[in-house]
């Protein structure tokens, strides 16, 4: 897929609701995060995201008693050499906000 090319050498920012549907495998977008996954895991692109992904991912699991979910997110988000998770200072989340509000999301 041509937008899957795009990312080709670039550093990816990894929101929660992407990885939350592929690791779930929601039916509406799993052929989406499986093509973006595989390109991801050949080391197509790098990918960025921060400690706050952890805590909104591990929500449901940790609710559901799911250990083993919660595991599985622990290891795609902190065992991966071409995926890297800052820590949230306020600089950065000032910076966030910032983006968020000139972007709309």
């Amino acid at each position: 897929m041509e937008w899957i090319a795009q990312l080709q050498g670039k550093v990816v920012g990894l929101d929660t609701a992407p990885l939350i549907y592929y690791m779930e495998q929601n039916p509406n977008y799993l052929e989406m995060m499986r093509l973006f996954f595989r390109s991801f895991d050949r080391g197509d692109f790098r990918m960025v995201t921060s400690t706050v992904t952890l805590v909104e991912v591990l929500v449901y699991p940790l609710r559901q008693g799911n250990t083993i979910l919660a595991q599985e997110y622990r290891e795609i988000l902190l065992d991966r050499e071409n995926l890297t998770a800052i820590e949230l200072t306020p600089d950065i989340a000032e910076i966030a906000a910032q983006l968020r509000a000139s972007h709309k999301y």
